[in-house]
């Protein structure tokens, strides 16, 4: 896997989510460093599509959107799997960590980012990236747990049974 850094998109928050700035591009996977040790591959790319405007509330923010196909490992059976992201996430602008603690926690509300003059859109990409994957990824058969249809499901306890039945 390569570890090259690629071109950094840099972008003022404030300023960008006031003037409702837009930008829009393609990365290698290969340029996210805390998302590489969750891939099976580094192929392919994202891309991503970064809006500024104003939340309901009139605070600047950031809706962030990235699609792409991410090589995962099968947490069941150890294999390569494709996982589709195609993930919209509105970010809300903080000018202070205070800012940020000082609103009370809510599932239901968009979540805070410290904004500065420079912030790297990699940073913000990969965060969602990262987000989006499932915490133990199987594929579709290995989190049914197909069994074949000539094999009968052990059950684990099945000889405490009669142990159980000798006793009573």
């Amino acid at each position: 896997m390569s570890h090259q850094p690629a071109h950094q998109p840099v972008i003022d928050g404030f300023e960008f989510a006031s003037a409702g700035a837009m930008q829009q591009g393609v990365l290698p996977l290969g340029g996210f460093p805390r998302l590489l040790d969750l891939l099976a591959s580094d192929a392919g790319e994202v891309a991503y599509d970064v809006k500024g405007l104003r939340d309901a509330r009139g605070r600047p923010s950031l809706r962030v959107k990235v699609r792409g196909t991410l090589a995962l490992r099968c947490q069941r059976c150890l294999e390569v799997m494709r996982f589709e992201v195609n993930e919209e996430e509105m970010l809300v602008l903080a000018a202070t960590q205070a800012e940020i603690d000082s609103d009370p926690a809510d599932p239901q509300t968009p979540d805070r980012v410290l904004a500065g003059k420079e912030m790297a859109l990699r940073e913000l990409i990969e965060d969602q990236l990262i987000l989006a994957l499932p915490y133990a990824p199987r594929h579709a058969a290995c989190a049914a747990g197909v069994v074949g249809e000539d094999e009968e499901k052990p059950l684990p306890f099945a000889g405490l049974k009669g142990l159980l039945r000798g006793r009573h």
